[in-house]
């Protein structure tokens, strides 16, 4: 019945979107205004972030029945909103309720949709897995038409979208779902894998992919510290996220601040992991700078309660420090772009992996018979790849297929043991074919 209610209150007063190009010199200002609710916050952010606008400001609002926000945006090269039909489309969403649907927290698992079906994968972070995962699809009959991948803390998740090699469409015979299910769980498993893979049917419905990974992470207590050993080296704890949980006793809030060094959907992280930790932003900015972000956020939990114990401040900062490390920018960029077919990832990741590439984080998406491919990758100490190993792999792929993006990159100290990689270095002396052979996950 509450539930019934607030729908009526809400196409009572439908969101209001103003876009202002004259009140900011920087930046398109972009106010929202609407009923409150659970998880509008992390909807609109989320809209915005899809559409690659970047979020310089925000200046949040939300006590009481209403929702009032204000964003600062410009685009990719930093330049104010100005194409109308981009602005009448921002407005549309946001001004839609079709693009505030709700979060389906499901398991891992396999859920065919209309047109692809949607494998949700996580492990413990080994060499050689993405390798192994793509030659299983790719001896499947399964096209991987587009997939995210990312590593943390000795973990490892993907979401990967696959379809029949033979029609172009889902999959959705149980019994090839179950095989698939089955020789990917044995992959993910790995030998003395302390954590064992779960995979299993999820129920109908959609997520959105980055926020599907981070729940996954954070499913896995990827924000629990693994030990260090021996081999890690030390990590520069000045590139690290600062984060404090502190008490606003006269307004009953719990109050969060967060800084450090800025990029791309860095707002979408941390909203979405509070969001599903089930915290309430009542206020909040966000300011960020050339290198720097803070956030400062006033929450409470959604019974109405700040955080009443340091065990529960402690975790919080945990799962903010992982929200916002699990897609930092770690390594060399590489651009794939050449025409798809299948077997490809299956192919390159052979490459990377015979030449003792790290994948720390990966973007797989294909459109138009052309396959657009984005790799941060390191050495196997997290440390920068040799530029006559990469001479070497473009000239394998050809140099006008695979792109450096950030040729003169710093990459940060492994945060874990030099062990921990994921998606690389196998064992060079293995061949792809002797690899098929040996058929790991069955």
């Amino acid at each position: 019945m509450d539930d019934e209610y607030a729908k009526l209150i809400r196409r009572m007063n439908p969101p209001r979107v103003v876009i202002d190009n004259d009140a900011s010199d920087e930046a398109t200002v972009i106010q929202v205004d609407s009923v409150n609710k659970h998880g509008i916050l992390l909807e609109v952010v989320q809209v915005l972030t899809d559409m690659n606008l970047v979020i310089t400001k925000a200046y949040i609002s939300s006590d009481g029945g209403w929702f009032m926000d204000v964003f600062n945006v410009v685009d990719g090269d930093g330049n104010k909103i100005r194409d109308q039909e981009v602005i009448n489309y921002i407005t549309k969403r946001l001004e839609s309720d079709a693009c505030f649907v709700p979060s389906m927290r499901g398991t891992v698992g396999v859920m065919p949709s209309e047109n692809h079906t949607s494998i949700e994968l996580s492990g413990t972070d080994r060499p050689g897995l993405l390798s192994e995962v793509s030659a299983v699809l790719t001896d499947l009959h399964c096209n991987v038409v587009n997939a995210e991948i990312w590593t943390h803390n000795a973990r490892a998740a993907a979401v990967v979208h696959v379809t029949d090699d033979s029609t172009g469409s889902a999959i959705e015979d149980p019994n090839r779902l179950s095989i698939i299910k089955e020789l990917l769980c044995n992959v993910l498993k790995g030998n003395n894998d302390l954590k064992t893979a779960k995979m299993t049917l999820s129920a109908p419905g959609s997520t959105h992919r980055e926020r599907r990974l981070h729940q996954i992470m954070f499913a896995d207590r990827d924000y629990q510290r693994v030990e260090r050993t021996e081999l890690e080296k030390v990590v520069d704890k000045s590139s690290r996220p600062h984060v404090t949980v502190l008490d606003c006793i006269e307004k009953d809030y719990t109050v969060i601040t967060m800084r450090s060094k800025d990029r791309p959907k860095l707002l979408f992280d941390t909203v979405c992991t509070l969001t599903d930790m089930q915290y309430v932003v009542f206020h909040g900015v966000v300011h960020t700078g050339r290198r720097e972000a803070y956030q400062e956020y006033y929450i409470r939990h959604v019974d109405g309660l700040p955080m009443r114990s340091d065990a529960e401040r402690e975790r919080v900062i945990q799962c903010l420090e992982a929200a916002i490390e699990r897609r930092a920018s770690e390594g060399l960029e590489l651009e794939l772009c050449t025409d798809d077919r299948v077997g490809l990832l299956s192919d390159i990741t052979r490459i990377f992996r015979e030449n003792s590439l790290c994948i720390k984080r990966a973007e797989i998406s294909t459109k138009g018979g052309k396959a657009k491919d984005i790799f941060y990758v390191t050495d196997v100490t997290g440390n920068p790849v040799n530029p006559q190993i990469i001479d070497s792999i473009r000239q394998q792929i050809g140099h006008s297929n695979l792109l450096v993006k950030n040729p003169n990159f710093s990459p940060k100290p492994p945060q874990e043991t030099t062990m921990s990689v994921l998606f690389g270095n196998i064992f060079k002396s293995r061949t792809f074919q002797n690899f098929k052979s040996i058929r790991s996950y069955s």
